[in-house]
């Protein structure tokens, strides 16, 4: 089993920042590709970001992409993501997941409970 608890979440202007992170614990978090993905109200969840646990290898949603930023430290065993140029289109809950089912962009074996942003104009 592995527990994800992601934090960082907050209210932010347009074109501001915000940096979530997601930490894990049980068994070993580092070894596990780590996805974030949102979900706003009244819509389906959607894929934001990907990283996998051996390259450093990344993916992005074209919504995000040269905006949002996904690393890791697999020594503290935290997933990142550095939010830039908000829109108050990325008004969100963001979970982080870990350990694809399948497809990268699609569902994972273990979830956060997620965290609330919130991009006012």
């Amino acid at each position: 089993q592995v527990q994800l608890v992601e934090s960082g979440g907050g209210l932010v202007q347009a074109g501001g920042s915000l940096s979530l992170s997601c930490a894990g614990s049980g068994r070993t978090f580092s070894k596990y590709d780590v996805g974030w993905f949102r979900q706003a109200p009244g819509k389906e969840r959607e894929f934001v970001a990907f990283i996998t646990w051996s390259t450093g290898s990344t993916a992005y949603a074209d919504s995000v992409k040269g905006r949002f930023t996904i690393s890791r430290d697999n020594a503290k065993e935290t997933v990142y993501l550095q939010m830039n140029s908000l829109k108050p289109e990325d008004t969100a809950v963001y979970y982080c997941a870990a350990e694809p089912k399948g497809y990268y962009y699609a569902d994972y074996n273990y979830w956060g409970q997620g965290t609330q942003v919130t991009v006012s104009s």
